[in-house]
């Protein structure tokens, strides 16, 4: 008798299992399909609030609290780094419609990803040619300056000997002082 009991307790444990594992099973399918994670297509604006004083009012809203607010999961975050966390974390990516997992890139999509970095790459880049005349610009800008400061050097040099071409030393006396002085 013992034996036949203790094999119904089994079989309706068994039973609950079974009918337990088939509802979860629907539930998953009734679940919304989450995409993949992607690239973020915004940026993310840390340092518009940065150095700002904010009076905190308990009865503020949500969105004009001191921190950062997340409208998506309707939340505020008190720092910038906890912010970032927060955005990258489990809650707010499901809050999007995505799933942690990353999606599977086959060899074909990477050979064509490096193509096309290779082309970006190549016509946007500098050859040795533009390099070059590069340079040269830069030195003929700073023969230039030089050149520049050269004729200044000069021109100063000049107003300085015209000057004392102009004023005639008797004796090596200044003639202004040579007259206050009475001689």
């Amino acid at each position: 008798m013992r034996g036949c009991i203790l094999g119904l307790r089994f079989q309706l444990r068994l039973l609950r299992r079974v009918v337990k594992l088939r509802r979860g099973s629907r539930s998953k399918s009734s679940r919304p399909c989450q995409s993949p994670l992607k690239n973020r297509d915004y940026e993310v604006d840390l340092t518009s609030r940065l150095g700002k004083t904010q009076v905190v009012t308990p009865v503020a809203p949500l969105s004009q609290q001191a921190g950062y607010f997340c409208s998506v999961c309707e939340c505020v975050v008190k720092d910038s780094a906890n912010y970032l966390d927060h955005i990258n974390g489990k809650k707010h990516q499901r809050a999007l419609g995505m799933s942690m997992r990353v999606e599977r890139a086959s060899l074909q999509q990477v050979q064509d990803r490096f193509e096309a970095l290779k082309r970006k790459s190549s016509a946007g880049g500098f050859t040795e040619e533009d390099f070059d005349c590069r340079i040269q610009k830069q030195r003929e800008e700073e023969e230039e300056r030089k050149r520049c400061k050269r004729e200044k050097k000069k021109e100063k040099k000049r107003g300085k000997e015209g000057k004392e071409g102009k004023e005639e030393f008797v004796d090596g006396v200044d003639p202004d002082i040579a007259a206050m002085m009475g001689f």
